[in-house]
């Protein structure tokens, strides 16, 4: 019985089974994979890191501040769409850019019809002279 808690249940040691590998998956790809993951999240968190201070410090020329969050922003979008969701140029990712570009299409008309909603509401709206009743004599 002490024999068989050091093995699988089919009786392979555990040290030779990977643990949340796909068949054909060699341990370099997956430290390769590993080193990727761990770059982008390094990447992401100084991003981050410097989101917070240009925002919090008073070192920055002041109207720079938000050009350089929205610049921070995009880098920070680059980076997640590259080293998380694996989005590059190959042939093969073609379906993938499509559908990124199609989701930001999306994004792009319901903020954009939002805000012209938004817009034409306040523009068409009674004025708030008209609106105080506690005035009326």
């Amino acid at each position: 019985m002490a024999e068989t808690d050091h093995h699988a249940p089919d009786g392979i040691p555990h040290d030779a089974v990977p643990l949340d590998t796909a068949p054909g998956d060699s341990r370099e790809e997956l430290l390769a994979s590993l080193k990727v993951y761990i770059v982008g999240l390094a990447l992401a968190i100084l991003l981050t890191a410097t989101s917070f201070w240009a925002a919090s410090t008073h070192v920055l020329w002041p109207p720079g501040v938000p050009i350089g969050l929205a610049v921070l922003a995009v880098a920070q979008m680059g980076v997640h769409l590259v080293f998380f969701l694996h989005i590059t140029t190959g042939p093969d990712n073609t379906n993938n850019v499509l559908a990124l570009a199609f989701g930001v299409l999306i994004v792009f008309l319901v903020v954009a019809g939002s805000l012209w909603i938004m817009a034409n509401i306040s523009a068409n709206m009674m004025p708030l002279e008209m609106m105080d009743l506690h005035h009326q004599h």
